[in-house]
């Protein structure tokens, strides 16, 4: 479909909380999340990094998710539940400041619930590396970036000091 520009920190509808799709709007969903994997290989392209974006980046405020990991892997008004008490401590980035770094703490595991590209609903046990990217991209269809969920005032690094960085994982796209 097309690559679509990545609206950067500043930008008011980052914070926005996104609509939920609804069914009559699933192959608009669907060519959405064409737009967001072409957007997130050319972003991967071109920094070397990124494993998942939500549709707000790209200006779309519904609850859309897009993950390539592995596979590709279309996401539909995702929920969490479950919230694990135990909480991992990382360095986060996001493609909208592509070259800032922010400390943050998720939950190390969460349940999701969430419909799949053909309309059907699934639920996900998530934990460890999925659970912090997953809890990053659902905060951007809440309209929260992570810039504050920061722990302190200097939980703030440029990515090309990440090698100065002590304590906590490093999060990479």
């Amino acid at each position: 479909m097309a690559v679509r520009d990545i609206l950067l920190l500043g930008n008011p509808l980052l914070n926005q909380p996104s609509e939920p799709v609804r069914r009559t709007e699933l192959s608009t969903a669907t060519a959405v999340g064409q737009d967001l994997h072409d957007t997130l290989m050319s972003f991967r392209a071109e920094h070397g990094w990124g494993r998942a974006i939500a549709a707000p980046p790209i200006g779309v405020i519904k609850r859309i998710v897009y993950l390539h990991i592995e596979r590709p892997w279309l996401i539909i008004n995702p929920a969490m539940g479950g919230m694990s008490e135990n909480m991992m401590e990382l360095w986060d980035d996001c493609m909208s400041f592509p070259d800032l770094l922010v400390r943050a703490k998720r939950h190390s595991s969460f349940t999701m619930t969430y419909l799949d590209e053909h309309w059907v609903e699934q639920t996900l046990a998530v934990e460890g590396v999925l659970a912090e990217l997953l809890q990053h991209e659902i905060d951007h269809l809440d309209g929260v970036l992570v810039v504050s969920r920061a722990v302190d005032g200097a939980s703030f690094a440029l990515r090309t000091q990440k090698h100065l960085l002590a304590g906590g994982a490093f999060a990479n796209g």
